[in-house]
């Protein structure tokens, strides 16, 4: 057995498709890494399992960490629902996703686990359980945590992209982009990727409006909030290059020239994450006191229990909060 300290995996939305990729990577064992704590509920876990016609091994039931004796592990959080159909809105499928979440992240806080890896939840079901400020895992983790400033960071092999903002309308989260939120994401970025590993990293930040404004002639917001938050990046010692026009910037880090893009809102980065390589790329949340890594998919509900669920996600995010643990960013 490995001493390195165990990661925590939960389970998503039981009605999506998070317990039949974890059932899969567990069968495989494709993550071997760190051992793995799972958060969730037994009888989902088995169910995915059954989708995909695998068999488990034997998963003990531990109700910490420090009850590990072995490779996997797993706290079970509840019964099935007494009506329970795939692919379906269930408040109480909502309840024990949002419930895994909280579990995990106060073990993160203890110390108990070097990090977290999230299956997908689902956002109706978790307003249906009654998280109605909650839009997703990053505003469930400020909740928990108190951060005041978070972002997230998708990765694939070969591109990493931070969202100014992401649960945004397009026309909200455009006013979003001003000087100082721009200038503090850069701030965010900077620093999380140093923690993680990399001395010095390179961030471009892509423009907003198209050819990158044309100096002003197709919009303002290079020129007046952009720009001024670059220089002053710069200014900071913080090696930041934009705005860039976006129809090029994501080019140019995949052939290397940058470490990560500062994408403006959510669709600009991830297009380009998910056409560059959809299947191997993951989440990471800059901004709270842990390592929290999650499979860049949602809970699939038009595929699941039907055992086709592909876990290359969930493999690469556990690899990732691995490598982020270790502040080994760099060999992702």
């Amino acid at each position: 057995m490995t001493t390195a300290q165990p990661l925590a995996v939960t389970l998503g939305d039981p009605a999506g498709i998070g317990p039949e990729v974890a059932a899969k990577v567990i069968a495989s064992r494709a993550a071997k890494s760190r051992p793995l704590v799972f958060i969730g509920s037994r009888w989902a876990l088995e169910r995915g399992a059954a989708a995909a016609c695998i068999t488990l091994p034997d998963i003990a039931g531990i109700q910490s960490p420090g009850e590990l004796r072995g490779e996997l592990g797993l706290i079970d959080l509840g019964d099935a629902p007494p009506v329970f159909e795939y692919g379906v809105v269930s408040s109480h499928c909502g309840a024990l996703a949002v419930r895994a979440v909280e579990r995990a992240a106060s073990l993160c806080l203890a110390g108990d686990v070097a990090g977290m890896v999230t299956c997908p939840i689902n956002k109706a079901a978790i307003h249906a359980a009654g998280y109605v400020d909650d839009i997703g895992h990053q505003e469930i983790l400020v909740r928990l945590t108190g951060a005041e400033s978070t972002a997230t960071m998708l990765m694939t092999p070969g591109l990493r992209v931070v969202h100014l903002s992401t649960h945004k309308s397009l026309i909200e989260a455009a006013r979003f982009v001003t000087c100082a939120n721009v200038l503090a994401k850069l701030r965010l970025t900077n620093a999380t990727l140093r923690r993680w590993g990399l001395a010095n990293p390179r961030i471009a930040v892509a423009a907003l409006n198209p050819h990158a404004g044309e100096s002003g002639l197709l919009g303002r917001e290079e020129v007046d909030e952009i720009a001024p938050a670059v220089a002053q990046a710069r200014a900071d010692n913080i090696d930041a290059t934009g705005p860039l026009p976006a129809d090029s910037v994501f080019n140019r880090a995949i052939d290397g020239e940058f470490d990560v893009v500062l994408a403006l809102y959510h669709d600009q980065g991830h297009i380009a994450i998910k056409v560059h390589n959809f299947h191997a790329s993951i989440t990471a949340t800059l901004g709270i006191p842990f390592v929290r890594t999650s499979v860049d998919h949602g809970t699939a509900f038009d595929i699941a229990g039907r055992g086709v669920a592909d876990e290359r996600g969930l493999v690469a995010a556990i690899d990732a909060a691995d490598a982020l643990a270790a502040g080994q960013l760099a060999r992702l």
